[in-house]
């Protein structure tokens, strides 16, 4: 079981130097407990890895006071929010500090354009909101989703809600003005990687009704490639030693992804589907007045 640890912070939102599409990241926890074996994430903020990072999470509690001086600050320019880029902020914890409605709130209030990532459905809880916020500034709302198959899913995202129901979740946003994105990542070799799996998943997306599919094979580095080949070994023996070839570096090599990305295009262009991440942020910046900072990505 995760332990949890109130904190405070001095700062709620963190610059990034390269500011396609978003250029602010904004994560109102350290740690996840969804214990998803592959997290890029394991070896920020000071955690040890894997076991550190999902069952110790820390709750910044004065995070929507400091999130609000940054915000009404004459200096802020509206730019893109990215929320969760380190860490869901729709984790199981949520439920119990209700932290994003209030931040939603404060984006609705300054107008601020969002981006939320989430392998849970808890963000049906806010749908009110985000709909408010759709109609006023772009607001995207994304699904990292990377099987169909809840045995595996089970496995390699313990404390995620399933597939289907991060599916489900991402068709009743359909109904709202926000853009709507799976994140087809990471796809795992010899695990998540075959094309039926691939058609499974975009055939979902498609009923979804999504605006775009971003996929990206998986990359191991730091924390992560220990702690996710441990994993392997345990769940998936027979599949260590490939993986173990394939990942003499921290991504695959260019002959894997030339295949990978080979059947995955063609399939994905048979179900019409976008792999633009920007392209629905440029539609929506069109309907709604945006700062220079907000549409810089624009200009090449």
């Amino acid at each position: 079981m995760p332990s949890y640890h109130p904190t405070t912070c001095t700062t709620a939102l963190n610059e990034l130097k390269r500011k396609i599409p978003y250029g602010w990241d904004l994560n109102i926890y350290k740690g996840c407990s969804h214990g998803c074996c592959y997290c890029y994430a394991m070896g920020t903020h000071g955690f040890s890895g894997f076991a550190d990072f999902s069952t110790n999470i820390s709750i910044k509690t004065n995070i929507v006071e400091v999130l609000e001086k940054q915000l009404r600050s004459p200096n802020w320019k509206r730019e893109i929010i990215n929320i969760g880029g380190v860490t869901d902020s729709y984790q199981p914890v949520e439920a119990k500090y209700q932290l994003m409605p209030e931040i939603l709130k404060l984006l609705i209030k300054y107008k601020t354009p969002a981006i939320i990532s989430t392998k849970s459905d808890l963000v049906l809880r806010d749908y009110d909101l985000i709909d408010e916020l759709s109609r006023i500034t772009y607001i995207n709302v994304a699904a990292t989703i990377t099987t169909m198959d809840e045995a595996i899913r089970k496995k390699i995202e313990p404390g995620a809600v399933s597939s289907q129901a991060r599916f489900d979740m991402l068709k009743t946003f359909r109904k709202t003005n926000a853009s709507i994105g799976h994140h087809l990542m990471p796809i795992i070799p010899t695990l998540t990687d075959d094309s039926e799996t691939l058609r499974a998943l975009f055939e979902a997306g498609k009923d979804a009704g999504i605006d775009y599919v971003l996929p990206g094979a998986l990359y191991l580095r730091g924390a992560t490639r220990p702690a996710f080949f441990d994993f392997i070994k345990i769940n998936f023996p027979e599949k260590y030693d490939p993986l173990w070839e394939l990942y003499k570096k921290g991504g695959a090599s260019k002959e894997y992804k030339d295949e990978l990305y080979g059947r995955l295009n063609p399939l994905r262009k048979s179900f019409g589907l976008s792999n633009s991440y920007s392209k629905p942020i440029k539609e929506k910046l069109k309907v709604y007045p945006a700062t220079e900072e907000q549409v810089s990505f624009l200009t090449p």
